[in-house]
């Protein structure tokens, strides 16, 4: 078992083999992880995941170890370094996939079959295998073959940049870090539990795809859905737009502090009499203005100009105390380090401590339990342990080595 595995996880007994780069496809490794499998990560024997060099995101810099742009995505497994050009490189790889109940890999066809790890290779070796893939534009098609990453195959492509970018910002609003990746991820772990499920089943195992231009049109459903039966793009309004053009507590509204709330009440006229209450207006819930959901609809402008003085009077630390009680769906508008504190991200270990750093839990939780999270692994760091387990003696071990196809 990996170290850091959970030893009650789902997927505990469950050996997967990663070959693969970057952040989408290890992501999916590492949710499995976080579910109790034993995933060994192949890594380049000399210059091992190149996501090991990323060192700047914007303006954040990663100096020394451990890098936060390797941890995220490779947590809870071992690693091995070796070289598949070799042929004694690519027997360890086959040998390592007789044991193995998944083969996962980011690598694209052409190198596939280059290096020996196709689907027939694999399955050459462990008729049994689930073999799964992640690629940035899916298995078929003219360009299947082509690589991409979240920036290009999902954010841009897929539909979701255009969509959410106002529509008076000139260019697109940027993702943050490996956002396509994870969720693409997540998505490729789904469908390899689902594959583990039928061939407990049937015997029978499959091959699974997931691409990051799949999961982003998956991200963009509703949106799409709706494109297709309009005729038309959906548009994002302008910067500073109140949030719904015909209800008021849909909507973005600023504290004094120059902080944000989220107001997401479907139904207004419900909830209408309740945030007068707690805005200290309580005579607004006899105003005829907004007295049933059409008069709201038409008098929207007036209730939002309403809403901007009465909330942008307080802190957000003030509004948080008050509209505890309100019964209509709000939220504060949260950073990437304010939620570190959301006491629900805390109550529910979203967020938890693997060894000198703190990263997101993946967000399938069983039995009311998060996952026990450890270190992702140092380069290769596992590479004699596991040679080991494969039954080679260290003279064999010490060949491979000084021929170069193990780190």
């Amino acid at each position: 078992m990996a170290a850091g595995t959970t030893p009650t996880g789902p997927l505990t007994g469950i050996r997967v083999l990663e070959v693969a780069m970057y952040g989408f496809v290890p992501s999916a490794g590492a949710v499995l992880a976080d579910w109790g499998a034993d995933v060994i990560k192949v890594e380049h024997a000399v210059t091992g995941d190149p996501q090991r060099g990323l060192r700047q995101i914007g303006t954040f810099v990663v100096e020394g170890d451990p890098n936060p742009n390797i941890e995220h995505a490779n947590r809870g497994k071992r690693s091995i370094g070796i070289d598949m050009a070799q042929p004694e490189g690519r027997d360890i790889v086959h040998a390592l996939a007789e044991s193995a109940d998944v083969f996962l890999t980011s690598f694209l066809p052409a190198h596939r079959a280059r290096f020996g790890i196709d689907v027939d290779d694999i399955r050459a070796v462990n008729p049994s295998i689930i073999y799964a893939r992640g690629s940035g534009l899916g298995p078929r098609g003219a360009e299947s073959g082509k690589g991409g990453y979240d920036m290009t195959a999902f954010w841009c492509r897929g539909g979701v940049a255009a969509t959410i970018t106002p529509s008076d910002v000139p260019g697109m609003v940027t993702p943050p870090p490996a956002l396509g990746d994870t969720i693409s991820g997540t998505n490729l772990a789904g469908g390899i539990a689902a594959a583990l499920v039928r061939r407990g089943l049937t015997g029978e195992p499959s091959v699974v795809d997931v691409s990051l231009l799949s999961s982003a049109l998956w991200s963009m459903g509703h949106a799409i859905a709706l494109s297709a039966y309009a005729g038309e793009p959906m548009v994002a309004g302008p910067s500073g737009a109140h949030g719904a053009p015909a209800n008021p507590l849909v909507g973005l509204y600023a504290t004094a502090d120059g902080r944000h709330l989220s107001f997401v009440m479907m139904q207004p006229a419900k909830f209408w009499a309740d945030v007068c209450a707690h805005i200290d207006r309580p005579e607004l819930a006899d105003d005829p203005r907004f007295a049933t959901a059409e008069s709201i609809a038409e008098h929207t402008a007036d209730a939002v100009a309403i809403l901007r003085a009465a909330i942008g009077a307080r802190t957000l630390a003030e509004w948080t105390e008050k509209l505890a009680t309100l019964a209509g769906p709000w939220a504060p508008v949260q950073d990437s380090h304010q939620v570190l504190a959301d006491p629900q991200v805390v109550a529910n270990e979203y967020i938890r401590t693997a060894g000198e750093l703190r990263l997101v839990a993946s967000p399938v939780q069983f039995d009311v339990g998060a996952p026990a999270l450890t270190p992702g692994p140092e380069f290769a760091a596992q590479t004699d342990e596991i040679l080991g387990e494969l039954g080679l003696d260290w003279d064999r071990i010490i060949a491979l080595k000084t021929a170069g196809a193990v780190t």
